[in-house]
């Protein structure tokens, strides 16, 4: 594996990053910002983000693991209030059974948004959760167990409901609701399509929780540059400067388990891309728990104030957390496939 950009990949890199930190909220006061909120999602869309893992008319995905995590960790960076990773996720399913993704739609999960919601019936039997959708759209995928694997249903969801992370939105999908077909699927589901799309997600989230810690401590740095103590800034002060150096040893240590992880998704055999994932997942939840954690006690009082948006950072790297399992989750299975326990 190469961990150097392409060129293509940099250009990827350098455009993300301004569109998110151009129009991303640079205050919590800008989350109540309808117009902005809403020129951020169109840009996300006009920029064919939404569709990176599309069909590119050949059954393969228009863009690989690797550019896909890209902009999830440059919209992690700036907190940005915009769906990426539920459009992305739906569309590299709808593209494995052949069928158009509906535009702006995500996948449904089971309720603790460790996996994608499996429906037996005609109707859903316990509640679920569509994670990281649009406004607009109010439809969500669900598995239906067919013969050989599983096919594509859609199920409406409903207004977003409160939770920890006020840059996404998750919306429930009751129990008792009727399912519909999805038209245009030309195969089922396999479990090794499964196994690739869990690894995509794991992958996506991780690059997600890279960018929220390298985006609060841009914040954290600079507040630490600026506050003074006794006459001078609190940086100077070697207890902080330990803090900020090992937050930022955590988040490069990440940042290199979820590039593996994001170019595993489509360079490695299905196990193996989601061991990788896995493995990306339980070290980038727990170091961004610490980097968060750190960024409040840097900031002191103020970290602890509606006001600071540290917290919006931490509510996030919460949500990125559970999504697709947590690190406890991570760490249970990954004992479960290299030591076969029960």
């Amino acid at each position: 594996m190469d961990t150097r950009d392409t060129a293509e990949q940099a250009q990827l890199r350098r455009a993300a990053g301004q569109l998110a930190r151009d129009l991303g909220p640079a205050t919590v006061a800008d989350l109540d910002d309808a117009t902005r909120t809403k020129r951020l999602a169109a840009a996300v869309r006009d920029a064919g983000w939404l569709g990176l893992r599309d069909d590119d008319g050949a059954g393969r995905p228009l863009a690989g693991g690797v550019e896909a995590a890209i902009v999830a960790d440059a919209l992690g960076a700036a907190a940005a209030d915009a769906a990426y990773a539920g459009p992305v996720l739906a569309g590299d399913l709808a593209r494995r059974t052949g069928a158009a993704p509906t535009e702006g739609a995500v996948v449904a999960c089971t309720e603790t948004l460790a996996d994608a919601a499996v429906v037996h019936d005609r109707a859903t039997a316990a509640p679920a959760y569509a994670v990281d959708g649009t406004a607009d759209v109010d439809v969500a995928y669900v598995l239906v167990p067919a013969r050989d694997g599983y096919r594509l249903a859609q199920v409406p969801v409903e207004g977003a409901r409160d939770g920890a992370d006020l840059t996404r939105t998750v919306r429930a999908v009751p129990d008792g609701t009727a399912v519909d077909g999805v038209v245009g699927q030309q195969r089922t589901l396999t479990t090794n399509d499964l196994v690739q799309w869990s690894a995509l997600g794991l992958a996506l989230t991780s690059a997600d929780l890279v960018g929220v810690m390298r985006g609060v401590l841009d914040v954290t740095v600079a507040y630490a540059a600026e506050r003074r103590q006794y006459g001078v800034p609190i940086g100077s002060f070697q207890a902080v400067q330990h803090l900020l150096a090992d937050a930022y040893t955590l988040m490069h240590g990440s940042h290199s388990v979820a590039l593996h992880a994001s170019w595993a998704v489509d360079n490695l055999e299905p196990a193996a891309a989601l061991e990788a994932g896995r493995v990306a997942k339980a070290y980038c939840a727990r170091a961004a728990r610490t980097v968060c954690e750190t960024a409040v006690q840097v900031h002191g009082g103020i970290g602890n104030t509606w006001e600071c948006i540290v917290h919006v950072y931490l509510r996030r790297a919460l949500l990125s957390s559970q999504w697709f399992g947590d690190d406890g989750e991570q760490l249970q299975q990954l004992e479960r496939s290299r030591l076969g326990s029960a």
